[in-house]
């Protein structure tokens, strides 16, 4: 066959259309990912202080982890509310549970202080020793049917594990100063708070180790010497839920050069995969196990959104495909010729792009760069950006039109003289703080909109500099036109960040939030998503992540994609309370 071209990294054009962002997948590079290594390497330690619960579970309990320099305590409240309380929206005003990420080691002072403070969340008063602020509801059907379980002697109904996959989600994980907690600019340099959002997915672990322990502590309160604890491939099974809406959204356009380096990470972990000119035998045994668990993996993600599930059902289709495409005959370097391959990584790769559907192309790109966690993984360490966007403004404006025609020649699609390139709007709810969409022919509010309207822009100041003498600075030019400072910033950054910008209209009557969402939430390492409408998805994060007591051994870290375990109801007498 003929020698194909190195493989360089995908185009910003490509891997920025929202589209395509839309159909995300977590990868090793996953902040998620990134957190369970660390943990595992360093060999962190975890500590249950305090369980102070009544035999329904309600009452306060607190969990630390201690990294090697420092420690971080969950402080949790776990609540008895009124089933018509229980509410996924940002709205709520009581949960299940509520929590804290506290600094140190919380002593009695501390754990009153929030006793009377973390179950009001954002009403209530927080100091810097507060990192997070999170909470959650329970899964009732899960939670229920696994404590009536575990409390006669049996694991819990395996289909019902499978369709849920965690005892409680999450409906808010705050962090970087909000409502009074540690601003970012504490943690930013401690070694394991570097990669992003470290400190709000600490919490979320310590979450999921509190609820396996809690219904274990409920089952054994119900059952007592008959009930039995869940089964070790149970536990791990069950992460955390997630409910995320539109408060997520904006995040990708306010820090375009921490999101450039996400994807530019991503995009060269991929490149450097591709490249590699042969595959070991070690690399091909992994990648062939890890697509056949994928396969498995695929088959039991059931959603009831109907365009979701369609996507599902191509991505089944593909993986399939993959799977007789990706012989271990062809892996072979004794095979015939003209069914070997130069660089086989590559090879699959095109083939993805050329034969499958988005979903099916990105969970491959996301599939080659589990085996090569050896040059894969340092990437992670780049991932951060503790700066914003700088403006030049010595630059001659014919070097920034030039970066503008270069780099934002994709809003010349849109005609924002058309009532449907602006149909909404984004503006911050005055209750909540929390991002919204407005309808801005039906809505008041568009006089407070907030500045997301880049195409819009963008498209406007590029028509203003071709009128402008490209001689002239863009200080000179903002002096009267300072309506175009953010425009400009925005340029500025794109020449040195590709990975930016959002190739998207986020104003115009076709945009579908939900796909801005599942493109962080990858970057985080959930799975599942479970769109509920445009708007707000349900997810799952840390399922089948090794828990705390399974960190040190090591042998458990490769967890991407992980399937229902085999473990019905009659094993239950595998494991006691």
């Amino acid at each position: 066959m003929p020698e194909a071209a190195a493989p360089g990294l995908r185009p910003p054009e490509q891997v920025m259309q929202l589209e395509r962002m839309g159909a995300s997948f977590q990868t090793r590079l996953s902040f998620v990912r990134q957190l369970i290594r660390r943990m595992s390497r360093e060999g962190w330690r975890f500590e249950r202080r305090r369980f102070d619960v009544d035999a329904e579970g309600f009452g306060s309990s607190v969990y630390s982890a201690h990294a090697p320099q420092r420690t971080y305590s969950l402080v949790a409240f776990t609540h008895a509310i009124a089933p018509e309380q229980r509410s996924d929206r940002v709205i709520a005003e009581a949960w299940d549970a509520t929590f804290s990420l506290f600094d140190g080691i919380p002593d009695e002072g501390d754990i009153e202080r929030l006793r009377a403070n973390t179950p009001k969340q954002e009403a209530g008063r927080f100091r810097a020793s507060e990192l997070v602020l999170a909470r959650a509801n329970k899964s009732v059907r899960l939670f229920e049917q696994a404590v009536a379980s575990l409390a006669a002697g049996r694991q819990p109904d395996r289909a019902l594990l499978g369709k849920v996959g965690y005892l409680m989600r999450t409906t808010a994980v705050y962090g970087s100063g909000k409502f009074g907690c540690a601003d970012r600019e504490k943690i930013a340099g401690r070694p394991e708070m570097r990669a992003p959002f470290q400190a709000e997915l600490l919490a979320v672990y310590l979450i999921r180790w509190l609820t396996v322990e809690l219904v274990d502590h409920v089952a054994r309160c119900r059952g007592g010497a008959r009930a039995v604890g869940l089964h070790p491939a149970n536990a791990r099974y069950l992460g955390i839920g997630n409910a995320t809406g539109l408060g997520m959204a904006p995040f990708l356009v306010k820090y375009p050069i921490l999101i450039g380096n996400w994807v530019a990470a991503r995009e060269t972990a991929l490149a450097r995969v591709r490249a590699l000119p042969s595959a070991g035998v070690a690399q091909i045994a992994a990648f062939l196990a890890m697509l056949a668990r994928a396969r498995r993996w695929a088959g039991e993600w059931q959603v009831e959104d109907q365009r979701q599930s369609a996507r599902i059902e191509r991505l089944r289709a593909d993986l399939a495909e993959l799977q007789i495409w990706c012989s271990a005959e062809r892996f072979r370097r004794d095979a015939p010729r003209d069914t070997q391959w130069d660089a086989p990584w590559d090879a699959i790769y095109r083939h993805a792009e050329a034969s499958y559907g988005l979903e099916g192309q990105e969970f491959v790109a996301a599939l080659l760069l589990e085996p090569h966690g050896d040059m894969v993984d340092e990437l992670g360490a780049g991932m951060g950006a503790e700066i914003e966007p700088k403006l030049k403004p010595a630059m001659p404006l014919g070097q920034l039109r030039r970066i503008a025609e270069a780099h934002y020649r994709w809003t010349a699609a849109f005609d924002f003289s058309d009532p449907q390139a602006q149909r909404y709007f984004w503006y911050y709810s005055q209750d909540k703080l929390e991002p919204r969409l407005g309808t801005r022919k039906e809505e008041p509010g568009a006089a407070l909109e907030m500045p997301l309207a880049i195409a819009r822009e963008v498209k406007q100041l590029l028509a203003s500099l071709r009128q402008c003498d490209p001689a002239q600075t863009v200080a000179e030019f903002l002096a009267g036109r300072p309506e175009f400072r953010y425009a400009v910033r925005r340029v500025q950054t794109a020449a040195e960040h590709p990975y930016a910008e959002i190739r998207a209209n986020l104003l115009g009557a076709e945009l579908r939030p939900i796909d801005i969402l599942r493109f962080k939430l990858a970057f985080f390492g959930v799975s599942k998503f479970d769109p509920k409408s445009d708007l707000w998805t349900r997810v799952n994060i840390y399922q089948g992540a090794p828990l705390p007591h399974e960190l040190a051994d090591g042998t458990l870290l490769d967890w991407a994609f992980p399937v229902r375990p085999r473990i019905g109801a009659s094993d239950g007498q595998l494991e006691g309370a």
